[in-house]
């Protein structure tokens, strides 16, 4: 129980009725705070010891910092108010009350937790990140908007796995999709799952993947360029290049066999097959050596490289070892072997040898016509058209087409007999030079 108090009085010595005192009872001490009543001495009851008061409790005040007891700003609200100059007993304090003592170690605040971006709370720990990524991460550290760790990024990574119409990926996974989180990168939300597909897409993408109709003849009509180019590219190389090796194997094939005839007694001057040879033509200014053959047959013997003698129908000519006439032979001038490329080259005065069995006719070439048309058959006859000669004599005609790789005209190159030396005199000038 409190003690009673005896009733103050007031100035003039009577009583001070409680209930008008404007301030509460100044306690022992001279202090006015309930905190700082004097201990009372235990009362004494009829019989019974009354217990001791409870401790008064701490001051909370000697808790405040420092400043907490520093006088109060100019702009305080209080500014300008005259203190408190107190009722009977009250005693202003002298100085203001000391400031505690202070701390050993200074003062450092809680940091503040990292906040989410969007909601402006504080961010809780991400669950799915390990205690050991936790620990490495700087705590001060806050997550961009739409990074792992977020709940704004979660709710985004639950809006993506969750299937058409509302529903959540709850149901069974597409065969061979990778589970969520499975991507190998923590939350697992860098590569979203693909969205299987239904029935009507797979259909769609499957007729996709297959070629139209416009692809395919496309393709077709590519293929068969390609392959008649290839064909063109392999015909072109076996007319210039092939044609002209396999004649002139053919060609000296013909000649040797000849030649060893001539040693062996077996060819005689008089009529000879189609097809069978009789003479080599020889042009040292062109480096050429051809045997001739009976005829002008293009299979039998101008594709096989050699020069076919005019001994046929209209167009029959005399031999070399006539008394009067024009000895006339035909040449490739391009592909199988092309012995007569070159006779646009030849110049008045130049030699042309043909070699028989047992004589070498000697000829000087005399001129030459660039270009007639296949119809002129007088470029052959005994006195040739064109040719310059007037009268009967022993005369060479060479004939070939032009321009080059085509057949469209003839080329003409005439020659007249400067000598006749039989094989037993040996080689003529004109070879041995």
């Amino acid at each position: 129980m409190t003690a009673l108090r005896p009733e103050r009085e007031t100035a003039a010595g009577g009583p001070v009725d409680p209930l008008t005192d404007p301030l509460p009872d100044v306690l022992a001490g001279g202090h006015s705070s309930p905190w700082f009543r004097a201990e009372q001495p235990p009362q004494q009851g009829q019989g019974h010891d009354l217990p001791a008061p409870p401790p008064p409790p701490a001051d909370p005040y000697a808790q405040l910092p420092a400043d907490a007891y520093a006088a109060p700003p100019q702009d305080d609200a209080y500014a300008g108010h005259l203190p408190y100059d107190g009722g009977p007993g009250w005693t202003a304090s002298p100085e203001p009350y000391p400031a505690p003592e202070a701390a050993e170690e200074p003062y450092s605040p809680v940091p503040e937790a990292p906040r989410d971006d969007e909601t402006m709370a504080l961010r809780t720990a991400d669950p799915a990140r390990t205690g050991e990524e936790r620990d490495e991460t700087p705590p001060a550290t806050t997550a961009a908007p739409g990074t792992e760790g977020g709940r704004a990024a979660r709710r985004k990574a639950a809006k993506r796995n969750a299937r058409p119409g509302g529903r959540r990926g709850t149901g069974r996974r597409r065969a061979g999709a990778p589970a969520p989180g499975a991507s190998g990168t923590p939350g697992g939300d860098s590569e979203p799952p693909e969205r299987p597909r239904t029935r009507v897409e797979a259909r769609r993408a499957e007729r996709a993947r297959k070629p139209s109709a416009a692809t395919l003849a496309s393709r077709a009509v590519g293929e068969l360029f390609i392959t008649i180019g290839v064909l063109m590219l392999l015909f072109v190389t076996y007319q210039l290049w092939w044609t002209n090796v396999r004649a002139q194997q053919q060609a000296d094939g013909a000649a040797h066999h000849l030649q060893q005839d001539w040693e062996q007694g077996k060819r005689k001057p008089g009529a000879f097959q189609a097809g069978q040879g009789f003479a080599i033509l020889h042009i040292p200014k062109l480096d050429v050596v051809v045997p001739v053959a009976s005829g002008i047959d293009k299979q039998r013997v101008l594709d096989r490289g050699m020069a076919g003698h005019y001994a046929e129908g209209a167009l029959k000519t005399a031999l070399p070892s006539a008394k009067e006439g024009n000895f006339a032979v035909a040449g490739h001038r391009n592909t199988h072997g092309e012995p007569f490329r070159y006779i646009n080259r030849l110049t008045p005065g130049d030699p042309i040898v043909v070699e028989t069995q047992d004589t070498y006719y000697v000829y000087e070439m005399a001129s030459i016509l660039p270009q007639t048309p296949p119809s002129n058959t007088a470029v052959i006859d005994p006195v040739p058209a064109g040719s310059g000669f007037t009268e009967p004599g022993r005369y060479l005609t060479l004939t070939t087409c032009t321009p080059e790789f085509t057949s469209t005209y003839r080329m003409i190159v005439w020659g007249k007999m400067v000598e006749e030396r039989p094989r037993s005199k040996g080689k003529p000038d004109a070879l041995v030079d």
